[in-house]
């Protein structure tokens, strides 16, 4: 993700001037966006080309003067003539931050895309790269959001100082916030008026006063395999609750940032080889936030419940009489079964699909795989990268045929990944390298139907003739 070259604010224009210079097509587009604001909207041009009447501006039909400036809060140069050039300089000398209307690299600040539910906005800024693209993407959101935001956002800030005096600064009143501006009883009061609002709002603030200290509760969250549109929006919706967010070693930062901003971020890293925190440390944290009143979110690398250790976690929770939900991700499994388009049961060729650890398997799990992929069944097996060709020679010992498809997908779900193709034999045959990263091994007969055209093959042709 690459740096923003500009830093997004909202900057203040009540009782000041937005001076415009030009009158043109360029200027009238700047005017009506200007007039949305609060601020005197000034238009300053010797030549009136088009009709600013229908628009509450001042226009002051003669050149350009630096006293123009004065009080402006910023200043759009829509002339590319003498009056323009005047206006940059005096802008640049004054301090006021100027827009030169399609030139991005004059510009102190861009104007945006807006979603305009005053006094909410929306802005989508491209840094003038592409306004199209903005303008598009405005659309988009508006298309999700109600028409009652602005007047729930008037609401929100007319009961602030009745929401200080009675609920303490920290959770308990942003959890008040968060409720206030979901509520669907507000909404539908709102449609009925704004005393109808007030008094569903006050009603569910004396709620909330007359409550006790909310107990902690933890959320096992899955990631998904680590791309963030793969999130599900509960997790999504959850991410925004949470006081603080216990991650995995390989939930990446993307994932992470789309939580609350202020929420606090624990790293517990599990990487293999390195654990930074021991399971028993894990469920102690937990515990240990929950009790403190926090909500927590733990995100975990895939799925909670499948090779996420959650049943452990559980366990603890339940014994400290904490409160827990869950919350499924997208596995592992399942994204290398879509990366590589393998249909992972298909009738009268896989009957169903199981996945399992490949780290640590004993003699009686290989030979209970060996009889499951004979009957039918698609085998997905997790943590098995480094002992791969070890656990195939194994599984053909055990008398799985050795011309068995095998596909292996690296970073599933994810921009970056990789897939291999081949046989249960060249897999066993160790001639291969992959690329860093998790690995799923896929083994049975469905894997020869999926899309392995862009793998690379586990054994190269020569190394099958030799």
């Amino acid at each position: 993700m690459g740096a923003l070259n500009t830093f997004p604010v909202s900057l203040k224009v009540q009782n000041r001037r937005i001076v415009i210079v030009g009158g043109g097509d360029e200027a009238l587009n700047k005017a009506r966006l200007a007039v949305k604001t609060s601020a005197d909207v000034v238009i300053v041009t010797r030549a009136v080309e088009v009709d600013f009447s229908g628009l509450p501006v001042t226009l002051i039909a003669r050149a350009f003067d630096v006293l123009d400036l004065e009080g402006a809060a910023m200043v759009f140069v829509a002339d590319h003539g003498p009056d323009g050039a005047a206006a940059k300089i005096a802008a640049r000398q004054a301090g006021v931050p100027l827009n030169v209307v399609d030139v991005p690299h004059e510009c102190d600040f861009f104007t945006p895309a807006i979603i305009d539910r005053a006094p909410l906005s929306i802005a989508i800024s491209s840094e003038g790269d592409a306004p199209v693209l903005a303008r598009l993407v405005r659309a988009k959101i508006e298309a999700l959001l109600s028409p009652n935001l602005g007047p729930l956002a008037k609401l929100a800030g007319s009961l602030r100082e009745r929401v200080s005096a009675i609920l303490p600064e920290g959770p308990r009143r942003r959890r008040y916030y968060e409720e206030l501006v979901t509520s669907p009883a507000v909404e539908s009061a709102l449609d009925l008026g704004v005393s109808d609002a007030w008094r569903e709002a006050v009603g569910l603030l004396d709620r909330h006063a007359a409550a006790d200290d909310e107990a902690g509760i933890v959320w096992l969250i899955g990631a998904g395999p680590g791309a963030e549109d793969l999130l599900t929006l509960r997790a999504q919706r959850l991410l925004q609750q949470a006081d603080v967010i216990v991650h995995d070693q390989l939930v990446p930062d993307a994932v992470v940032e789309m939580g609350r901003r202020d929420a606090e971020r624990v790293k517990v890293g599990k990487a293999k080889g390195h654990h930074s925190f021991t399971q028993a440390q894990i469920n102690a944290l937990l515990v240990r936030l929950a009790r403190e009143g926090k909500k927590v979110a733990r995100l975990k690398s895939g799925d909670p419940m499948i090779f996420g250790r959650a049943g452990e976690e559980i366990a603890a929770l339940r014994k400290a009489d904490i409160a827990y939900a869950i919350v499924p991700g997208i596995t592992s499994a399942l994204a290398a079964a879509a990366d590589s388009a393998t249909p992972v049961t298909l009738r009268k060729v896989a009957s169903g699909f199981v996945v399992a650890t490949a780290h640590g398997a004993d003699n009686a799990e290989l030979q209970h795989w060996v009889t499951l992929a004979r009957q039918g069944i698609t085998l997905g097996l997790y943590m098995g990268k480094s002992i791969a060709a070890d656990i195939a020679g194994k599984l053909i010992k055990a008398g799985l045929e050795a011309n068995t498809p095998v596909g292996v997908v690296v970073n599933a779900g994810r921009a970056d990944k990789q897939l291999y193709a081949g046989s249960l034999e060249d897999l066993r045959l160790d001639t291969f390298e992959l690329v860093e990263g998790p690995a799923i091994i896929l083994i049975g007969e469905a894997v020869s139907r999926g899309d392995w055209a862009d793998a690379v093959p586990l054994v190269e042709q020569q190394v099958r003739v030799a």
